[in-house]
């Protein structure tokens, strides 16, 4: 298989997530009281886990590889101001889809470094396709919940639109094969500044969103989140070892 197919399918999938998520937020209405409460905060903190997963053992350990000590600390902290910048406005125009725009602002970024990384290093582009998987599927979870306390949002045309959505992960991840995987800089570059702004994301509105009083039991979803992070960079580090010998 070619790959640059491959890559398609990768970035496809990180998108479609984002559907996933959506389809099970369908559902979450006929449960219990539960599934409102402690299950809905525990997927926020298990997708908050995951992106932290994501910074500490893949975006800063590659971003960092191909910078200098003075550029690590000015693209993780644009990345940071960028993504404050954008809440501060978000906010002034009172918009109501947040949880969309945080999902698509760090995806964005991610998917472009997903597919220039695919050539640079093909275990961790993997890794970070399943990382970024898995980040979007709370994502799109949290994404639906909040357009659709706007009557005006129905839920298919929120499914479709996420659907619809999905296909800029090929765009994107294309453009960063075919276009950045030369440019290893660059891609550190973009990896950092994603880094700056998720870890923005994360303490301004992932963590605050998974807190509930008197609950204890949903902070472990970043534990688990962490988890599959960290399993998964020992599995490949396992490979790479294998495939030395």
């Amino acid at each position: 298989m070619s790959e640059w197919v491959i890559v398609f399918v990768l970035t496809l999938a990180t998108g479609l997530a984002m559907v996933v998520g959506a389809l099970i937020a369908l559902v979450e209405h006929i449960s219990n009281r539960w599934l409102e409460s402690e299950f809905r905060h525990g997927v926020v903190a298990f997708g908050g886990g995951i992106l932290i997963s994501a910074v500490a053992l893949v975006l800063i350990p590659e971003g960092t590889k191909n910078q200098t000590p003075l550029f690590v600390v000015l693209w993780f902290g644009l990345g940071g101001v960028c993504f404050m910048g954008i809440d501060i406005l978000l906010n002034r125009i009172h918009e109501m889809a947040t949880q969309l725009t945080a999902m698509l602002i760090d995806f964005i970024p991610e998917v472009i470094a997903l597919g220039a990384l695919y050539l640079l290093d093909k275990h961790y582009a993997v890794l970070l396709a399943f990382l970024i998987i898995f980040q979007n599927i709370p994502e799109g979870f949290n994404a639906y919940l909040e357009l659709r306390t706007d009557s005006r949002h129905k839920g298919k045309t929120i499914i479709y639109t996420f659907f619809a959505m999905s296909f800029l992960g090929p765009i994107l991840g294309l453009s960063g094969y075919f276009f950045l995987s030369e440019f290893p800089v660059v891609i550190s570059g973009i990896m950092l500044f994603a880094s700056g702004g998720i870890l923005y994301m994360i303490f301004q509105d992932i963590a605050p969103l998974a807190k509930i009083k008197k609950r204890w039991m949903p902070a472990l979803g970043a534990i688990l989140g962490f988890i599959f992070g960290m399993v998964g960079k020992m599995l490949i580090m396992h490979t790479k070892t294998e495939l030395s010998l």
